[in-house]
């Protein structure tokens, strides 16, 4: 008895314990994320009601003017289209692309890992360093699209002068520069698949496709859920491509939200209707992370 008794102090003090050990490797975190996320974004609200260059204190107070504005005006209007076509183009062919190339290069076989590691250089390169690059190859006179258009005898086609072929031509560096990230995340998820399931399956009479179909797939399943948000979210924040292969042109017809939000924002001081442009992407990234969250969870219910 006296042992129990003893053993009882010990046992109601240990998740106070816990909890302040929990405490001590939480606020830190915390702390991180109000200082540099939630006050940012606080401040971002506050700013969005003002008509503010960023020069002193706000004080010409405006309401939802600025979010007014920015819903009416053409170019932002054309901007978050945009964003939707480049979420499109990431799920049906961005992230399929990832997939069939994780599938063939997944395997165990001589020159696996350098063709994974040639598929996956174009993600290590920088952004503006790959818009640079592209400019030159799109160029209509002196780069690769010209010397198409004089190998079939027509004239020079500037794609990235063009409104109807600027958004087509940065959605295709996007996919050329993103999709390997995305093989090797599959690559890794195909690597951890049980082969005994899919020896068994076969032994069953299974052929590739219904492996493929009924072992592969629902194994890859929350792989493909991870990779398709981590594309959404990169076509959703696109800008370093944008501004280094057409910095939002021809006439606003290549702009995304964050380079709409740069270019008639900060670059013409007008701060406070760059931070309604900012809050409006803010919940665009929040709706799609939610959504994102309620799918996956439907998926493991």
């Amino acid at each position: 008895m006296r042992a129990a008794h003893s053993a009882i102090p010990q046992t109601a003090h240990r998740p106070i314990g816990e909890r302040w050990t929990l405490i001590a490797f939480v606020l830190p975190a915390l702390l991180l994320f109000a200082s540099f996320v939630l006050w940012p974004m606080i401040q971002a609200f506050w700013f969005s009601l003002f008509n503010w260059n960023g020069f002193g204190a706000p004080t010409r107070f405006v309401g939802l003017q600025n979010y007014l504005e920015a819903i009416s005006t053409p170019a932002f209007q054309v901007a978050l289209g945009n964003i939707f076509v480049l979420i499109g183009i990431a799920l049906l062919i961005q992230m399929p692309l990832a997939l069939v190339t994780a599938l063939l290069v997944a395997g165990r076989f001589r020159g696996a890992v350098f063709y994974r590691l040639i598929l996956f250089m174009p993600y290590v390169l920088a952004q503006t360093a790959t818009g640079i690059v592209f400019t030159f190859l799109y160029d209509g006179q002196y780069g690769l699209a010209g010397l198409i258009c004089e190998a079939l005898g027509i004239e020079p086609v500037f794609v990235l002068g063009s409104e109807s072929l600027a958004l087509p031509s940065v959605a295709a560096v996007m996919v050329w520069k993103y999709f390997g990230f995305g093989m090797m995340i599959f690559v890794a998820a195909l690597q951890s698949l049980d082969q005994s399931v899919v020896e068994a399956a076969r032994m069953d009479g299974a052929n590739r496709w219904q492996v493929l179909r009924y072992v592969v797939l629902p194994h890859l399943r929350p792989t493909i859920l991870l990779v398709s948000f981590f594309a959404v979210l990169g076509a959703v924040q696109m800008f370093d491509l944008v501004m280094s292969l057409t910095a939002g042109g021809p006439n606003n017809s290549s702009q995304t939200l964050v380079t709409y939000l740069y270019t008639h924002g900060l670059s013409r001081l007008r701060v406070g209707y760059g931070s309604a442009v900012g809050i409006i992407l803010f919940v665009l990234c929040l709706a799609l992370a939610l959504f994102y969250g309620r799918i996956r969870g439907g998926r493991h219910g």
